[in-house]
């Protein structure tokens, strides 16, 4: 057992806690971080890894939502906010990890919308946003390929240009979840929730199973929130075996392709008058997505399948050259479960809003979200908890922006490591400032006793065993997929060989020996 896993399990076995969260996506490590800035005694428990399912599966984007604006005036508030979140991520929070990017919406002849309407929807984005990003506008096809060279330009009418931002969502989530436990709180991966504690009807705490070494133990807690995302209505079944569905599952499905040319902005692609597909420069290659289907089989097993593979890359043609579509380049496929209200219909006109309830036993369940608003949403479950609790929990993120750990401008950070390791690579240097900020220096300081750290974990990628050992070490990575899917890039990049699984799995059996 590592000593970061044999510390938090140490505390988790000291009395009983104000708080206890099920579920460590971005909603469950939005709300254990609310939490314990507002001092209370929280811990979270995940039974797979942090973001280990739908919060590392997303689009990889914190965005306005410019689409939302179709739905008409009653829309704007919500642009508003998602802009201000936005903004507050990228300048403030964590520049290092969300980073701004333009994107161009193409028009072609015949396509589902004008470049009148297209334009007048860019300016009023820009506006919503306090015109942070400059003012949105209408380029030339011409212009338009400057950004983008693989645009196909046959029936090209222009493109509408405007600001959004993109970020690495698992680095996200394990920054995130480092600061709640900075500010106090107690995280634990791999434990599942195999029982719940009442105190009659009323739910008091959870029984649970590690599983890395079996252990059974459990937890009192005054209140408990079910933020487990796909499995929302199973964990509320411990508490209410009656308890009726509540939610819906749509499966969104994405690609990953090797590009041998830089784009200077995304796309975001009209499918229809509803749906839009992304293509994102993204880590160096090329982000496609995303599909939107019901999904109604085991949340574990969702998959991209050879169809949606087809369905993605077809609806990318429309805007992208075939060339850069080849299906040689890719190099990754991932799923994830977007948790929608229940109801009935098509799930890609369903709305993508957020629900808490309180169950019969007391306890809080929150289903949906999205990671622009994470910490919005996190804050509305703690103003929850504080009700349950008859304190007032409403200020967590009140005033100036809580960064997240290594907080920085990424140039500024390459630029200071390249003076002090001057022998270190370009390309390293910037691969680590934008996904570690400045707690860059941490994890080159553990390649001082060990200088074999500082090599690429794979010769074709910028990620180096450094990151492993700090994964291991500071991060709670445990497998080896938590380190190369997760902590790293090195599976996104279809980088993850049978010989770098191997010594990764080596690395982490030896420091937990």
């Amino acid at each position: 057992m590592s000593e970061q896993r044999a510390r938090a399990r140490e505390a988790l076995g000291h009395g009983a806690f104000d708080l206890v969260v099920i579920g460590g996506g971005a909603l469950g490590i939005a709300t254990t971080w609310a939490a314990a800035r507002s001092g209370l005694r929280v811990a979270l428990v995940e039974a797979g890894d942090f973001a280990g399912a739908t919060s590392s599966a997303s689009s990889k984007l914190v965005h306005g939502g410019l689409r939302y604006l179709a739905m008409g005036p009653a829309a704007v508030p919500m642009v508003r906010e998602n802009h201000a979140e936005r903004r507050a991520l990228g300048d403030h929070l964590a520049p290092h990890l969300v980073r701004p990017l333009p994107f161009l919406v193409p028009v072609y002849r015949g396509g589902p919308h004008s470049r009148s309407v297209l334009g007048a929807g860019v300016v009023l984005y820009s506006a919503l946003s306090g015109f942070g990003d400059g003012v949105g506008k209408v380029l030339s096809a011409k212009r338009a390929v400057e950004y983008v060279p693989h645009l196909r330009t046959s029936g090209l009418r222009g493109a509408a240009l405007y600001h959004d931002h993109q970020m690495n969502d698992s680095r996200v989530a394990i920054t995130a979840a480092r600061a709640a436990a900075e500010a106090g709180a107690v995280l634990l991966n791999h434990v599942e929730v195999v029982g719940l504690r009442k105190r009659g009807d009323r739910v008091t705490g959870v029984e649970l199973r590690d599983k890395v070494d079996g252990g059974a133990f459990g937890l009192d807690a005054s209140v408990v929130v079910n933020a487990t995302g796909p499995w929302l209505d199973a964990v509320r079944r411990l508490e209410d075996p009656a308890a009726p569905p509540s939610i819906r599952l749509s499966k969104g499905s994405h690609l990953v392709l090797r590009t041998d040319t830089p784009w200077r902005a995304a796309m975001t692609i009209p499918v229809d008058d509803v749906r839009v597909s992304f293509a994102i420069p993204w880590e160096g290659q090329l982000l496609l997505g995303t599909t939107d289907e019901p999904y109604e089989g085991d949340p574990a097993d969702v998959r991209c399948s050879p169809a949606d593979v087809d369905q993605i890359l077809g609806e990318a043609s429309v805007g992208i050259v075939g060339s850069a579509l080849d299906r040689s380049r890719l190099a990754y496929t991932f799923a994830g479960l977007r948790v929608l209200p229940g109801g009935s219909g098509d799930t890609s006109h369903a709305k993508r809003e957020t629900v808490i309830t309180r169950g019969r036993g007391g306890m809080i369940s929150v289903a949906g979200g999205k990671w622009t608003t994470f910490r919005r949403i996190g804050a509305s479950v703690l103003a929850r908890v504080g009700e349950a609790l008859g304190r007032d929990l409403t200020h967590a993120f009140d005033g100036v922006p809580a960064a997240l750990p290594g907080a920085a401008l990424p140039d500024r950070v390459s630029a200071q490591l390249g003076r002090e390791l001057p022998s270190v690579p370009d390309d390293v240097l910037r691969h680590l400032a934008t996904h570690y900020g400045t707690v860059s220096h941490e994890v080159l300081a553990l390649a001082l006793d060990d200088p074999s750290l500082l090599d690429r974990v794979h010769p074709d990628g910028p990620d180096i065993w450094a990151q492993v050992a700090h994964a291991q070490r500071y991060e709670w990575a445990t497998e080896v997929d938590d380190v190369l899917r997760r902590r790293t890039t090195v599976v996104v990049r279809g980088l993850d060989t049978p010989s770098v699984r191997e010594r990764t799995g080596r690395l982490l059996a030896e420091a937990t020996a």
